[in-house]
């Protein structure tokens, strides 16, 4: 299986994955991490809106909707 990091943006709908670093400094950063975003948690993409962005996310427990520039800052592995 293919273990390359790539960023959550290019995530398939259905697809599971784990954080594996962030690219964001400042309160991008502190938004990011409060969303639970650590290295480690299990992240599902769930659905497309109609236009295609923002994406829902399953993580931790809660649906989060990320837009594209900002899931661009977020690196992941998918899971087996």
């Amino acid at each position: 299986m293919n273990r390359a990091i790539i960023s959550l943006d290019h995530l398939c709908i259905g697809q599971s994955c784990c954080v594996c670093g962030l690219d964001s400094i400042g309160t991008q950063r502190r938004r990011m991490l409060d969303l639970g975003l650590v290295n480690g948690t299990n992240i599902e993409a769930l659905h497309k809106s109609p236009s295609g962005d923002p994406v829902a996310y399953y993580i931790r427990g809660s649906v989060i909707a990320l837009r594209s520039e900002d899931a661009q800052k977020i690196f992941v592995r998918l899971c087996d």
